[in-house]
């Protein structure tokens, strides 16, 4: 077993358990202790020639950090990337990935309040908790993709406007995929609330529900919509890679605010590693793909790893002023849904959530 396949280990064992899991362990298990190593003299290590030439920093001068991130999730295989072909140790960074599974409340708290040094999620599902004020900061993004709307070969249903009246299954009313369809919906110039019908099912009834005609339509993620579509018996309506979304973001990096303020050379150099392997996978996605194979645990055959190596854009990782209009687009967007209010200043919000750390 390599070192960080040894490094890695769940931070909760599911979202299950996370009535009571996630308030417990956090408050008191040493299992879970997320312990920070002292702060190092950055500036005299060789984290800029090391960026350079490609040399990682030597491991006695790496700098622990804790990173978060959904393991279940194919789309965020530059991380693995970043860990496993050594771009976080180039940036001299000695990295602990821990598999999150509870609410994204629960980890953005958890990024606030010091458990962890940062995490990777999705925008949709980000933007309006740090609507509450948690102490986290987006310093990237990381690709495009990853959502796809699928229905029935035979339901006649072959564009958005066809859903008028028909039920759509997701997995969640919060799901980044109810979010974003319904926003896709109403620029499609139909009501979300009124002229179709999002129905919550189990995460593992989703498809079923499709094929037992208990919805018409369903709205999740990938390796989901991926694997759903290999039968022939599903189609693609929609997707947030579709028309005007071609180019935009959907996961994102964030870190605690106390990071940035403190160490932001560190900050920096998690958002550098990342936009590095990020790059590496969209012109290696076989190789990349390789990284992710250990978390797949034979759910996602390899094939279709590449695949979706391949599709989602992990060439497209905007920063600075261009992710920041991507996040106020994004916003200004789910005030069509009613999930931001109608009077957010979006544009004011975007630059109160990001932070620039690499200028």
């Amino acid at each position: 077993m390599t070192e960080p396949n040894r490094k890695r280990r769940a931070f909760l064992a599911g979202a299950g358990a996370l009535g009571l899991a996630a308030p417990f362990a956090l408050a008191a298990g040493r299992s879970l202790a997320l312990t920070r190593a002292p702060a190092l003299d950055f500036d005299a290590l060789p984290i800029c020639r090391a960026a350079a030439d490609g040399e990682p920093v030597p491991p006695s001068e790496r700098k622990k950090v804790t990173f978060a991130w959904n393991a279940g999730a194919p789309c965020l295989l530059a991380v693995t990337v970043a860990q496993d072909k050594g771009f976080f140790a180039r940036h001299g960074l000695d990295v602990d990935l821990v598999n999150y599974a509870g609410s994204t409340d629960q980890l953005l708290e958890t990024l606030a309040t010091g458990k962890a040094d940062a995490a990777v999620g999705m925008a949709l599902r980000w933007l309006k908790p740090l609507e509450q004020g948690f102490d986290v900061k987006i310093v990237a993004s990381l690709h495009g993709g990853c959502m796809r709307l699928l229905a029935p070969v035979s339901a006649g249903i072959d564009k958005v406007e066809d859903l008028k009246g028909k039920i759509i299954g997701v997995s969640d009313m919060n799901s980044p995929a109810k979010n974003f369809f319904a926003i896709v919906i109403r620029k499609a110039g139909l009501d979300p609330t009124t002229d179709v019908e999002f129905k919550q099912f189990p995460g593992p009834l989703l498809r079923a529900a499709v094929d037992k005609g208990e919805a018409h339509a369903v709205a999740d993620g990938d390796p989901n919509t991926f694997l759903w579509l290999k039968d022939g018996k599903l189609k693609e309506i929609s997707s947030n890679l579709a028309g005007e979304f071609a180019n935009r973001t959907c996961c994102i990096v964030g870190v605690r605010g106390s990071l940035i303020r403190d160490d932001r050379r560190t900050a920096a150099s998690i958002a550098r590693a990342l936009l590095d392997a990020a790059e590496y996978a969209a012109n290696n996605p076989v190789e990349a793909a390789a990284t992710y194979t250990p978390y797949a645990a034979g759910k996602v055959p390899q094939e279709d790893l590449v695949a979706l190596a391949k599709y989602h854009t992990h060439h497209h990782h905007p920063v600075g002023e261009d992710l920041k209009k991507e996040l106020a687009a994004y916003a200004e967007e789910l005030k069509l849904v009613s999930v931001f209010k109608p009077s957010t200043n979006t544009a004011k919000y975007a630059e109160r959530i990001y932070a620039d750390v690499l200028s």
